[in-house]
């Protein structure tokens, strides 16, 4: 069975930093359109936001304006895992992190429609909690 398992959320200070792991389970024969992974988060009360985006063939990254310069998402593709590194973490980053087996639709091409509208290329998310 496919598994996408996110992983590293906790408490943190402001100021401080994070880093989310994304592990990504494919069964043996079963063969995805995979063209990236999309890190995403919902603060209490507010709807869920894509914040970063990788590809899965060249590496390409991108990240929302408001964590553009304090977080990076990398991948290590031996083992199946995407990363996002925050640092100078904000109370405004208190959030359950998601990662999805696609990036958001603002991020075009990267864009996979089946894959963002159904849960099993979703994790179940991890909470990140930004507080002094």
């Amino acid at each position: 069975q496919l598994q996408v398992v996110e992983s590293g959320g906790g408490l943190a200070q402001p100021g401080g930093f994070l880093r989310l792991s994304c592990d990504v389970t494919v069964p043996v024969g079963v063969s995805l359109d995979l063209k990236s992974v999309g890190w995403y988060r919902q603060p209490p009360g507010k709807e869920r936001e894509g914040i970063s985006c990788i590809s899965t063939s060249d590496g390409s990254t991108y990240h929302l304006d408001s964590v553009k310069g304090r977080f990076t998402v990398s991948r290590d593709s031996a083992k199946n895992t995407v990363y996002l590194q925050m640092n100078s973490l904000k109370p405004d980053d208190t959030a359950v992190y998601y990662c999805a087996l696609t990036c958001s639709p603002r991020y075009g091409k990267y864009y996979n429609h089946d894959y963002y509208h159904n849960n099993d290329y979703w994790g179940h998310g991890t909470q990140v909690t930004v507080s002094s």
